[in-house]
């Protein structure tokens, strides 16, 4: 289907992957992206999110015993050095926070917190009460990307995913999430690309939506083709 492969050509799959993360590889991957998705989190640009965590990757600083190790002060530092600086006492408080959580609780394995997790809502929950901060859209960033990987890693179709699609009739205005991602899947299914699968399909909506569908109409979008928007 030429709008998918056209889509996925021109902005990417996974935002992990293009961090240099492989989340198929083992839990080590898993938990880099973590940190990556918690740094997405906040109400930063995506460039300084990703830069951010280029800093803590370098200095291999992503474990939870790794970032315990650090310390506040030190993970202040790191944050500021990849242009976190609006958010860094903020963010730092709530790094050491999460990873006491799953230290304390999952042996500080998320692969353990998967395994206890009932089903999606239990996982969203728990990653959630990790700590204060760790909202919605922090969870489903992550767990968005785990999807064919965890088991119960299927939250609803992001908001941004949804836009983009209603504005490529991929989808049909005002379907619910759930009713929204069943249609995607169905017609990712019917229409798969080699070399990526639905949560690459997502991703590369999400960033079709927040570059271009939310914002001014003006801008040249480089689907715009396709779009109905």
């Amino acid at each position: 289907m030429q709008i998918i492969s056209q889509l996925l050509s021109g902005f990417g799959g996974r935002f992990a992957t293009e961090l240099g993360i492989d989340l198929k590889a083992g839990p080590e991957e898993r938990q880099k992206w973590f940190l990556a998705a918690i740094l997405y989190g906040a109400r930063i640009s995506g460039q300084l999110a990703a830069r951010t965590y280029k800093v803590f990757a370098a200095q291999r600083v992503y474990t939870p015993q790794a970032i315990l190790a650090q310390g506040w002060d030190n993970l202040v530092v790191l944050l500021d050095e990849g242009g976190y600086a609006r958010y860094d006492f903020k963010t730092a408080t709530k790094l050491l926070k999460v990873m006491t959580s799953l230290q304390e609780e999952y042996q500080g394995s998320l692969e353990r917190l998967h395994e206890v997790s009932q089903d999606y809502e239990d996982l969203e929950l728990r990653i959630r009460t990790l700590a204060p901060g760790i909202g919605p859209a922090t969870a489903n960033i992550f767990l968005r990307e785990l999807r064919g990987i965890w088991a119960k890693a299927t939250p609803p179709l992001s908001p941004l995913a949804q836009l983009a699609a209603e504005h490529l009739k991929l989808l049909a205005p005002g379907l619910s999430p759930k009713k929204a991602l069943q249609t995607l899947e169905d017609l990712w299914h019917q229409h798969p690309l080699t070399g990526y699968d639905f949560a690459d399909l997502e991703a590369a909506l999400v960033r079709l939506g927040r570059d271009f569908c939310r914002k001014s109409p003006h801008r040249p979008c480089p689907m715009g083709e396709f779009c109905g928007g």
